[in-house]
Order: structure tokens, then sequence, then C-alpha cells
């Protein structure tokens, strides 16, 4: 597919849905269903020994979510990735802008750049596949917008950031993976059919209790046979846990994560190592100034720091406002502490059951649990939802549904931004053709001068609500 096919194609899946409500936030109320947040193991931290499955992914999506595929494309790397020196470096990296500088530039318009990727000894590189992430920043207006970076696929990439503010603006570029780590990070998703395993805890009517590790296929967790299976009713999709010694399978009760396998080897974790992962590239442009003319101004008013929010029961109640807020955790596969088999809650399920209409307010936050497995499981999770809020639409078109995408957060193998990037082109695509609203927290995440975190600070929360609040009553 050529770069002209995929952003048309790119292009298709991007709108994000907007449309008129008058409805005031008094009398909304909101269903949320959320992801619990959990996070990653720091990496320089040694991670037991665990299980390499033989069995591969077959890499196969659900029957109509095939056409997906496309989306998932990223330039080959030649070779065999033997040679440390020849993967692209931080250090030696350069880009300058595109056309002669100016002495100002007109607000609203655009700067363009052009990145050279070059290796360790300083060669240019030949051919693309890189994960570089590029910052138009504004110091005094603690503001900043993503710019969007175009793979010409010959070693070289076009820079294009949005001019939002007038006043100083400083181009940042960040080396977030070289291809050949991308070439590692491309082959563990697709081939291995997980990262990580669970534990499942049953219990018997005298208070015992058996531990067996679970996974989303039997394969997994080293039995073909003697396994127990659990399947969502509304959704069709499979959960399976060793059978117990000697416990029944239906008296499983808890549910926490299990080990994070080691699925890479030392030459591999050279390449996504922290010395070249995530670096910025030596300041390649001076500060630009933008020029206001006409005193238009396209700029927010510069962020609060000092915001605060704090995180919130499973339902929250304002009778003032008439708003009612549920929460609610998605099922397996869910990282995290001992949670109660009760409390997770199929998305398709959930949905199933709401009324709809102009008063109620669905978001879903969908991603971040799924990138320690192929893409194969995310869309099969894709397609349940996707068909839940299409039917939820069809009943009741006056409901708000909004997606929440993944946000920029760890560098590894099991949470790499690369994986969120996939997982957020897959969001946009099975959403594309319905009446939703996205909330681009990668966008939020990858614009500000702030560390990356899978937990994103106050700042990100608060544009993160305040996105939100503007489809809610835009008025």
């Amino acid at each position: 597919m050529s770069n002209k096919q995929l952003q048309a194609s790119t292009d298709l899946f991007i709108r994000q849905f907007k449309w008129p409500r008058t409805v005031a936030v008094a009398s909304v109320i909101a269903m949320c269903i959320f992801c619990i947040g959990v996070s990653w193991p720091d990496r320089t931290v040694p991670l037991p020994p665990g299980p390499r499955p033989a069995h591969k992914s077959s890499g196969s999506l659900p029957q109509g979510f095939s056409g997906l595929t496309h989306l998932l494309h990223w330039p080959l790397t030649p070779g065999d990735g033997g040679d440390l020196l020849a993967s692209t470096s931080p250090q030696t990296s350069t880009y300058h802008l595109r056309s002669p500088a100016q002495t100002s530039y007109a607000l609203g318009g655009y700067l363009e750049a052009i990145l050279i990727a070059r290796d360790h000894q300083g060669r240019p590189k030949a051919h693309g596949g890189d994960l570089f992430r590029a910052q138009l920043l504004g110091p005094d207006l603690k503001a900043g917008v993503p710019g969007d970076v175009t793979d010409l696929e010959n070693g070289t990439y076009l820079l294009t950031l949005p001019l939002l503010w007038a006043g100083q603006a400083q181009v940042q570029v960040r080396l977030i993976h070289s291809s050949e780590a991308v070439r590692v990070l491309r082959g563990i998703w697709r081939d291995q059919w997980a990262t990580v395993d669970f534990t499942g805890y049953f219990r018997g009517p005298t208070g015992y209790e058996e531990t067996v590790t679970c996974n989303v296929n039997p394969l997994l967790i080293g039995e073909e046979e003697g396994t127990c299976h659990y399947r969502d009713e509304d959704s069709g999709e499979l959960w399976f846990c060793a059978r117990p010694p000697t416990l029944p399978c239906d008296s499983l009760v808890g549910h926490s994560s299990g080990r994070y396998w080691n699925v890479t080897t030392p030459h591999e974790e050279a390449l996504l190592a922290r010395n070249v992962t995530n670096k910025t590239l030596p300041q390649g442009i001076p500060p630009i100034w933008v020029a206001q003319e006409n005193n238009r101004s396209l700029a927010l008013k510069p962020v609060d720091l000092h915001a605060t929010y704090h995180a919130g029961p499973l339902m929250a109640v304002d009778t003032a406002r008439a708003i009612v807020l549920h929460w609610r955790a998605h099922g397996w596969p869910l990282r995290s502490l001992r949670t109660p088999v009760a409390a997770l809650h199929s998305v398709v399920r959930e949905l199933g059951g709401l009324a709809g209409g102009p008063h109620t307010v669905v978001v879903l936050s969908l991603g971040a649990h799924f990138t320690t497995f192929p893409p194969s499981i995310f869309v099969q999770r894709l397609a349940g939802v996707r068909a839940a809020v299409a039917a939820l639409l069809a009943r009741e078109p006056r409901t708000l549904v909004v997606i929440k995408l993944a946000n920029t957060g760890y560098k590894s193998v099991y949470g790499s931004d690369w994986f969120t990037l996939q997982v957020n082109r897959l969001l946009r695509a099975a959403f594309a053709d319905l009446r939703v609203a996205f909330v681009d927290a990668w966008e939020m995440t990858s614009s500000l001068a702030l560390p990356d975190s899978i937990h994103p600070g106050r700042c990100v929360v608060r544009n993160e609500v305040d996105f939100l609040l503007s489809h809610v009553c835009p008025t």
C-alpha cells in the first residue's frame, strides 16, 4: 500500500463525530465504563522467568473486521538487526526547516521540517519504520501541540506542526523507538499469544482456596485438557483457567495479574534499552515567533497546574445537579490486584442493559490492557463492543457515546507507545461509521512538556474532563 493510499484510508477513520447537544449538565446521568488502571513493572527490575508458549498466534481477526489489518501497516526493517550500531540513534539523527527560516510565522499556519534518521555511526538510514514524536511547545503559555510525522520510508520524515498560538514556539523531537526496536515489538505482538498470565482463585464452601493459572487460550496455561472454560454469553469471548486440583470450575471467586513473561533476548533488550528509547534529538530548529494578526488567537488560556482531581467511588451522586455516575471495570483480561470476579463486568452486557436517551452519557476507555496480546484479541473485544454501541444508538440515537483513546506511557514490551498507536488506529476504525465522539488522550499526552506516564497527571486529566464536557454541553 502506498503512502497516499494509507493516508487516505487513515483520514477516513480519524474523523471525530460531533453534534449539537442542548442538554445542561444538571440533567445528565453519566454511565461510564473505564479500564481499571494498573502499572506495569519497571523494566529495571529483573522479571521472573516464565514460560514461552510454543503455540503462535494465527493473527486472524473476527469476520467483518479483517479489513482493519491495513491500519497496522508499518514499514518493514531490512536485515537481521544483528548490528546494534546500525540501529537508529537519537544522538546523530537531525532535523531542519523544510523552507528557509522566516522572521515570523502566521497564526493558524503550519511549520514543516525534514528529519533525517541516522545510525550510531552517523550514517543516514535508507529505510523508515522509526517511531518519532514531534511537539511544538509554547513555554510562556505552558502550551503544546503534537506534530504529524509522515514516514517517507527512505530514512527521512516530514514533520508538520500547527501554529495555534501567538508568541514563541519551540520544536522538540523524540525518538521513541528505532525501527529495529519496532521490529522486535511487532514480532512479539503478532507472534506471541500473550506476554503475561493471570491467577484465578477458587474457594470451597469451607473457605478453602486453590489458585491456578488463567489466560485467553488454554495452551497458555499448560493444559490442553482439564481446563475450566468461561464464555461471555453476550460477546462470545472465552476465558480459560487450569482446573483446580479439587474444587469445581464454578467456584472461581477471584482474579488477579500473574507473571510477566520474559519474551526478549539480550540483543533485543539492547535495542529497547533506556539509553536509546524515548530520547530527545539535538535541537535542530531555533525558537520561532508566531505573529498574531487582527487580535486573532487560537490559543487556550495557560493551564492551571493547581487543579485538583480525586479518584471517585464506583458510584457518585450529585443531587443538586441530578447527576448519577456509575463506574465499571471491564472483564478479562484485566491486569489488577486480586479482584472479586463478581466485580468484573462485560462491557457488552452493560451496554445492552442501557435504555439510553438524551440524558445518558456513556464513556468507554478501551485498549490499555490489550497490549500484552496479539491484535486479534483486541479486535474480538472491539467487535462485541461496537455491535453493542450500534444497537444502543439504534434504539436511542440521542445517547452520547464517547470513546477515550489510549494515552502514551510505558516503553516496554508490555506497554510500548508503538502498541498504543496500533490500538488507537483500531479504535478509530471500529467506530468510524458510528455517531460517537473521541477524547484523544494520545494527543493530549504527547503534546505537553511533561514526562510520559500511563497514569497521566492532573494537567492532562483536566484537559480530558474539559474535552468530555464540551461534548456533553457544547453551549
